[in-house]
């Protein structure tokens, strides 16, 4: 277990790349790994999560090699093969909800399961959504939660129902599977859509692979006997990484750019420059890049909805508690469902550095422009969480110490590198 300390009151400069993509790297792994023949993953994120969806996607018959730093050369396995053993999707959500539909196309029966966090997240719509589609899967516990089995032998097709504001990786799982079912499916919402923009990820990876899907979003019409086609991927960065370093910038007053972040994206978390600007914070954005310059005045308070963007809620609290006066952040009822409670966990931890808040409903109101001073932290084992407590620690006074901070892992196990070249000062323990 790593401790990191964190000094504060230090002032950022200079300029580093974001990381990749997590997001597209999971899903042109997951494409690749479906396609007849062979296609690259160039610039792909390693991290805990993605290395979670390698090993899923090899256990199913992909042979993935790892060419070069962060470059994957993949030759696809169509048909799906029964992995010898239970698939151990570690602490990633979307590697469980992208690939159980991905097991039913295989013959024989298989099972996936995670780390403790994993094993307390809801799988259930997901389960009866491919029940009604003809695969016979199941929770071992009889919860919804996983270990899952899945009863291989394929997808028959038809109209599947499921809720759109639980999970939108529920949605991308059956999109991911379904081209490939006996029989055309129809995906139907049940509920509005949120986290729109991960579907649209997931469409257009899928796209680019051959395969074609009808929608407006609120039905998927997807064709049967679809075959993936090979395609060679080149992973954008991540936004809602580079939100904690960009977030860092304009706390501290700090100047600083992060490389590698395209202007036209799909990612909706490329929010953060819309929500940072509305703060007034000066933001410039280019070609493939963002620089962000904080000034010594007081923030503005935010009011924000951050039901299509959950990732940004804890990036977004910091912000609140810097920012002048009373702050909203709204929709944030699926943070509950998270790696941890996410809204307990920034209550908690948060609390402990000065910051007043309050909980009501699917709300966070925060009571922002009072001092910062460090504390120690417990991120609940939850990556999001100890970043964005990170990033309150360079405002705050004195000395913080993350606990257990290689969950970091989980997404951007640069982080702390990246902060300490920004002008940070970090040690561990």
């Amino acid at each position: 277990m790593t401790d990191l300390i964190i000094k504060g009151g230090v002032n950022l400069y200079g300029s580093v790349k974001a990381p990749p993509s997590k997001a597209h790297t999971h899903r042109a792994i997951i494409a690749s790994s479906l396609s007849q023949g062979c296609s690259e993953v160039r610039n792909a994120l390693i991290c805990d999560d993605t290395l979670a969806t390698i090993n899923a996607c090899v256990r199913l018959g992909a042979e993935i090699k790892d060419v070069a730093e962060g470059t994957f050369r993949i030759l696809g396995s169509p048909k799906p093969k029964t992995p010898i053993d239970a698939i151990n999707c570690g602490g990633s959500g979307s590697t469980i909800r992208f690939i159980t539909p991905i097991c039913a196309l295989a013959d024989g029966i298989s099972i996936l399961t995670g780390d403790e966090s994993l094993r307390m997240r809801p799988m259930g719509p997901l389960l009866n959504a491919l029940g009604q589609i003809g695969v016979r899967c199941y929770s071992a516990r009889m919860n919804g939660h996983p270990p899952i089995i899945v009863f291989g032998g394929g997808i028959r097709g038809g109209e599947a129902h499921i809720r759109g504001d639980v999970s939108s990786q529920f949605i991308s799982g059956l999109l991911f599977a379904a081209p490939m079912a006996q029989h055309d499916t129809t995906i139907i919402l049940s509920t509005p859509l949120e986290s729109k923009p991960y579907v649209e990820m997931t469409l257009d990876t899928i796209r680019r692979h051959n395969v074609s899907v009808e929608t407006d979003f609120s039905v998927f019409h997807v064709p049967s006997g679809q075959k993936y086609k090979p395609y060679d991927h080149f992973i954008e960065g991540d936004y809602s990484s580079a939100a904690f370093l960009l977030t860092a910038a304009a706390i501290t007053g700090s100047h600083i750019r992060i490389d590698n972040l395209l202007r036209d994206t799909l990612q909706g978390d490329r929010l953060i420059i819309n929500v940072l600007q509305s703060i007034g914070v000066h933001v410039d954005v280019g070609e493939n890049f963002v620089e962000v310059e904080g000034s010594d005045e007081h923030l503005r308070s935010l009011d924000v909805d951050m039901r299509d963007n959950p990732d940004l809620v804890p990036v977004c609290a910091v912000l609140a508690s810097v920012a002048s006066g009373r702050s909203i952040i709204r929709g944030t009822g699926r943070l509950r469902f998270k790696e941890s409670d996410r809204i307990k966990a920034l209550f908690s931890e948060l609390s402990k550095m000065g910051v007043k808040m309050n909980i009501a409903g699917d709300a966070m109101e925060i009571y922002g422009g009072g001092e910062l001073h460090g504390a120690e932290i417990y991120p609940h084992g939850d990556h999001r969480i100890a970043m964005a407590c990170a990033i309150a620690a360079l405002k705050a006074s004195g000395e913080t110490v993350i606990r257990n901070a290689e969950c970091i892992n989980k997404s951007y196990p640069n982080f702390i590198r990246d902060i300490n070249l920004l002008g940070a000062e970090t040690f561990e323990r």
